[in-house]
């Protein structure tokens, strides 16, 4: 190829270094399969029986041409006759599966399955006296027997089962278990035939595989030697090597995917060739012969496939390896794209449910840019000047960046717009990380002084990543809205080919350039010297953390601020306060203990100093108390207790404490959530805008003892109570008469937060209602117009699983 060619070219004769031959017939099974997923088992044998016969009368007419496309389409004609046939008919027998009608009428059911994936975890965020963590497990199952309503049901097909993570979270593949609950529709375009909301324990287990006991001994084992690395780095690392992200901090989790490095912890075909190609270096150090090495190669393979799990990424990455190895062992080359197209066809033939899984379509599409364009980009960046070890760097991500993206965008409604930058300065981390991670997971049962210090040596690589994804989810404009679904991922692909061929012309190619300069030159002076956040002048800012409450005071001080309140988890409050420029905190005052006003806590200190943390006189639910006092205590930071009268003071801004007056003479064990919430500290704080009344959680008794008290509740800013539930008094609020009223609460939460009745009354009064669940951060200003409120207008979404 000429160095000095475009890099979009990537046409035919630019392939000519690569064997297409298995394409087809990849392209016929993926697409058919998908098609009849989405469409009808009919439209599946369509595009098989089509495929074959095409490919039998194409065959013939090669044959008389001595064409090398004899052999690919020979290949094409039996994955066609294997996709009209078998195919469509595991499709059909899904479809009509019996276990449907009865999911359809949501019947209860009993039934014995066997386990096919590791459990996936569901998480999420504290709320009340409920800690963040995993409460529910996702199990893929396949069903042995079912009883629905006292009968038998006869099915063969695929099940969800939703269960409760206690008792759930260990079970293994192929493992037999009995499970009782109630049926709902599976949705999706999968074999699933239903799912199984199940209740209870499980019971009559079977025992897994000896193979399957003894990866998850080893996964045990490498969470165990992780221990010796701080909290977020220890969750990360099993992510890195195998896929195990059952320990991984969520805050992580989100800006791994904000920045687009999610795909780090999807063990694909990246892992396997760190694998496979740290044993045949070693090997070749050795002067050990190809057919040796392939074979120890191979082996080392199977061991990391079932260590990883029989997720799609990984299969579909395993089998590519293999005949990759195959290859090798038979002294042919460039069998890149050969065994991709044989991966995917012999395992959607195998699986068809594969052909609609994002996972592996994502593997399959970022391998398909690694193997296609990549080389020639990097080639392109070479012939222009570009070192060659830069050029792969730069070539790498952004070819798989162009080819994932349309599914990325109709996946999640959203692009990230760093992830090309995060990536090529993630990925010379990754090799050594996922090295010492496998030796450590391997040597750590047999020497763990060993399996310690290679843990070790993952600690600054880990650390890394953290950083670059921390950094790149915190980058303005990080990721951009985008309509999810199959328009949304259309439309990506549509204007990443308009791109690829504008760039082709000359013209073109200035035109582009000077756009993106025009916009580099009118956003970043805006963004950076001139940004439309933080709001000049904020005394108060309402940030989003979701559903729970984080409040911002200003003070006379720039970047010294007051926070009542740190949101449900960690990450959100601390972004909330690095867009403020908020680095100096001399007090955190938390208004009760319940999960989404606690559970943030943990990211304050991160970044900036803070002088003190201060409660009320509640000590319930005691895990959040003592939760805190850990977190404080391990830190060194003051744990302090507010008194009704008591009055503090800084520049520019003055809290009095106000409350709790509510009384409870229950012990902690016996304090239920309301009790809880009615012991929330009340604080008036005194601002350049106005007089504020922060709240807390307060329902009605509390509420009424404030006014019976007679305390002074008027107030130009209302932070309204409790998220604006329904346990807001009318009363209490014409006492306070607020001019703004801010309402924290989180997107499509499901206890019907704010209330319509309370809005209603809000509005009665006369204030201006701002909610951080369709405003995102608010910020009271008080601007030549007087008292204002600004809308950063970035919500946060429905919390993630």
């Amino acid at each position: 190829m000429n160095p000095s060619a475009d890099p979009s070219e990537v046409d035919t004769a630019s392939w000519r270094g690569q064997d297409l031959r298995l394409v087809p017939a990849a392209a016929t099974a993926w697409l058919g399969t998908l098609s009849g997923l989405l469409g009808g088992w009919w439209i599946t044998m369509l595009c098989g029986t089509a495929a074959a016969v095409l490919a039998i009368f194409a065959g013939v007419r090669a044959r008389r041409t001595a064409s090398r496309w004899v052999a690919g389409l020979g290949a094409l004609a039996v994955i066609g006759a294997l996709t009209a046939g078998p195919v469509a008919l595991r499709i059909r027998a899904a479809e009509q599966d019996d276990l449907r009608a009865a999911a359809a009428r949501g019947n209860d059911a009993t039934m014995r399955v066997v386990v096919t994936e590791r459990p996936r975890p569901v998480r999420g965020a504290g709320y009340a006296d409920r800690r963040a963590g995993t409460r529910l497990v996702v199990i893929a199952a396949t069903v042995d027997a079912v009883v629905v309503d006292e009968r038998g049901v006869d099915s063969a097909g695929r099940i969800l089962l939703l269960a409760p993570a206690e008792g759930w979270v260990d079970l293994l593949p192929g493992q037999q278990v009995t499970a009782s609950g109630r049926l709902a529709p599976a949705k999706g375009a999968e074999l699933t035939v239903a799912v199984l909301s199940v209740r209870g324990p499980p019971w009559a287990l079977g025992p897994a595989p000896w193979w399957q006991r003894a990866a998850e001994s080893l996964r045990a084992g490498l969470r165990e030697l992780c221990a010796v690395l701080p909290e977020e780095q220890a969750g990360l690392v099993p992510g890195l090597v195998v896929g195990d992200t059952s320990a991984l901090s969520p805050r992580v989790e989100r800006e791994f995917t904000d920045s687009g490095m999610s795909h780090l912890m999807a063990v694909s075909g990246g892992n396997v060739a760190i694998v496979c190609g740290s044993i045949l270096l070693l090997l070749r150090a050795l002067r050990v012969g190809p057919r040796t090495s392939a074979a120890a190669a191979a082996a080392g393979l199977a061991g990391f496939v079932v260590l990883a799990g029989p997720a799609p990424s990984v299969l579909r990455a395993g089998v590519m390896g293999a005949v990759g190895l195959l290859a090798l062992a038979l002294g042919r080359q460039g069998s890149a794209l050969p065994a991709l197209g044989f991966a995917v066809a012999g395992l959607v033939v195998a699986d068809p449910a594969m052909a609609a899984d994002f996972g592996f379509a994502l593997s399959v599409l970022a391998t398909a840019g690694l193997v296609l364009l990549a080389p020639r980009w990097a080639e392109w960046l070479v012939g222009r000047g570009v070192p060659s070890g830069y050029a792969e760097g730069l070539a790498v991500p952004l070819a798989a960046f162009v080819m994932t993206a349309p599914v990325i965008a109709g996946m999640a409604g959203s692009v990230s717009l760093v992830s090309v930058v995060t990536n090529v300065l993630a990925a010379p981390v990754v090799a050594p990380a996922t090295v010492c991670g496998v030796l450590a997971t391997v040597i750590g049962p047999w020497w763990p002084s060993a399996g310690r210090l290679l843990v070790r040596l993952t600690e600054p690589e880990a650390s890394w990543l953290i950083t670059v994804a921390r950094h790149g989810a915190r980058a303005p404009g990080a990721v951009v809205e985008w309509p999810g679904g199959w328009w949304g991922g259309l439309l990506v692909a549509g204007l990443l080919v308009v791109l690829l061929v504008a760039i082709r012309l000359r013209y073109a190619r200035i035109l582009v350039a000077i756009a993106l300069a025009g916009g580099l030159l009118v956003s970043v002076p805006a963004r950076v010297l001139a940004p439309a956040w933080p709001p000049a002048s904020w005394s108060a800012v309402a940030c989003d953390v979701g559903q729970g409450d984080a409040v911002v005071l200003a003070t006379a001080e720039p970047g010294r601020a007051i926070l009542v309140d740190t949101g449900p988890e960690p990450g959100p409050v601390d972004e909330c306060l690095s867009r403020l420029g908020v680095d100096r905190v001399p007090l955190i005052v938390l208004s009760h203990l319940h999960a989404d006003h606690i559970g943030g806590l943990e990211s304050v200190f991160e970044s900036r100093s803070v002088g003190a943390v201060a409660v009320g006189p509640g000590r319930a639910p005691a895990w959040a108390w003592q939760q805190v006092a850990d977190e404080t205590a391990r830190r060194g930071i003051p744990l302090l207790e507010l008194g009704i009268g008591q009055r503090l003071d800084w520049p520019g801004l003055s809290l009095e404490v106000l409350g709790p007056r509510y009384v409870t003479r229950r012990s902690v064990l016996e304090q239920d959530g309301t009790v809880i919430n009615n012991g929330s500290v009340v604080l008036r704080a005194g601002t350049p805008a106005g007089r504020l009344l922060l709240t807390g959680d307060v329902e009605l008794a509390a509420q009424a003892d404030l006014m019976a008290e007679g305390a002074d509740l008027r107030a130009e800013i209302l932070k309204v109570p409790h998220h604006g539930s329904r346990y807001t008094a009318p009363d209490f609020l014409n006492i306070v008469a607020p001019r703004i009223a801010l309402v924290s609460v989180g997107a499509g939460n499901g206890y019907g937060h704010p209330n319509k009745s309370t809005l209603d009354n809000l509005a009665a009064v006369g204030a201006l209602v701002a909610r951080t669940d369709t405003d995102g951060d608010t910020a009271v200003v008080v601007d030549a117009r007087g008292l204002a409120l600004l809308r950063r207008g970035e919500p946060r979404g429905p919390p993630r699983s």
